[in-house]
């Protein structure tokens, strides 16, 4: 089945676009359940934001375009280094910045000063405080941690290591229905969508804007400008990503979403998977609506040992995506030291001084 969508955009609801759903939900699945379970995010209304904004920058870019959770910030609110409050503020304040650099065209400015080296650092950094996180969260239970790793490695005896985490996920969410039974579907509560969350400025928040912007400019606007073009033929400037995440996040953050952006890892999921055109947005943003209606019972019996194993999975992946791509891997590797041994914003403005002293010698 299709549609034009605007006299230019075809839709498509093949199976092509419903596996490639699949393999976008996959990175973003196992991080909102984290994020659900160990803070005060409620997981129905961050689903239906999710599930909103795939629709909308869908159609609007007409590709299969990703929306996903800021893993800088979900890093830091799940290991408690900031709080529900400071999360609201950060992500506030980072859609700011992000809709002035998208005004402006300063997109490439800023990539001259946090340029890939630097971002592959701070990616390194989110990927040592994820791993750290887990590793305490699976020792709650090691012999279902034991279970997981089996299901990992037989996963990757196949080939097939890029879904590990998910298949952890669905393990998880066998595990909670067990106990919790088949959900009745319930509307997510009026009151919890429209209800202002707890607003906490900090030098936390500082730290948490510091770190997701170098991820947000490198990863989610820049790398997703190219990919766009290479995959779908489609000039979306980075300019333009910048300024539809700011959108979205002034909208959303406020009223119980968390933070989101268009990751390059995202619409590479949605290509590898067979989605070519804004079809897999829909029925993905349908998807996402529809678990919002049935997750209310389920999440408070989620085995955190496996959100444990989750976030290893991520945190292996995130980092070799840091390390793998980069030929300054001492540099790359420094910044990841210091971010999870300090913070991460220091690690950032250590890894621009560093850059900028390289540039004049």
């Amino acid at each position: 089945m299709s549609f034009t969508f605007r006299d230019q955009t075809t839709v498509s609801l093949s199976w092509n676009e419903l596996t490639g759903a699949i393999g976008d939900s996959a990175t973003v699945l196992p991080v909102v359940v984290a994020v659900a379970v160990l803070t005060k995010l409620s997981l129905p209304v961050m689903l239906v934001w999710f599930g909103v904004f795939q629709v909308v920058w869908g159609l609007y870019y007409g590709v299969p375009i990703s929306v996903e959770p800021m893993k800088a910030f979900a890093a830091l609110v799940i290991a408690g280094t900031i709080s529900t409050g400071e999360l609201v503020v950060a992500g506030l304040l980072l859609a700011g910045i992000l809709l002035v650099l998208g005004t402006t065209q300063s997109l490439e400015v800023v990539n001259q000063y946090v340029d890939d080296t630097v971002v592959r650092g701070v990616q390194l950094g989110v990927a040592l405080v994820l791993l750290e996180t887990g590793i305490g969260l699976g020792l709650n239970d090691p012999r279902l941690v034991t279970v997981a790793v089996g299901i990992v490695a037989v996963l990757a005896l196949l080939g097939h290591s890029g879904q590990s985490a998910f298949a952890v996920f669905v393990l998880g969410a066998a595990i909670a229905l067990a106990e919790t039974g088949v959900p009745t579907p319930a509307v997510p509560a009026v009151d919890a969508m429209f209800m202002l969350p707890t607003m906490t400025l900090s030098l936390q928040t500082g730290e948490a804007v510091l770190a997701q912007i170098a991820v947000t400019v490198g990863n989610a606007a820049l790398a997703t400008s190219v990919l766009l073009a290479d995959y779908f033929d489609r000039d979306v400037s980075a300019d333009q990503l910048s300024n539809s995440m700011g959108l979205m996040n002034l909208v959303a953050v406020p009223f119980g979403a968390f933070p989101m952006c268009h990751g390059s890892g995202g619409v590479a999921g949605k290509y590898a998977f067979g989605a070519r055109t804004p079809g897999a947005n829909l029925l993905l943003g349908a998807g996402y609506v529809l678990t919002a209606f049935l997750a209310v019972g389920v999440i408070s019996a989620y085995p955190t040992a496996l959100l444990g194993v989750i976030l290893v999975l991520i945190a292996f992946q995130l980092g070799w995506t840091g390390v793998s791509s980069t030929d300054d891997l001492a540099v790359v590797a420094a910044i990841g030291v210091v971010g999870v041994l300090v913070n991460l914003g220091l690690a950032l403005v250590l890894g621009v001084l560093v850059q900028q002293l390289r540039a004049r010698l």
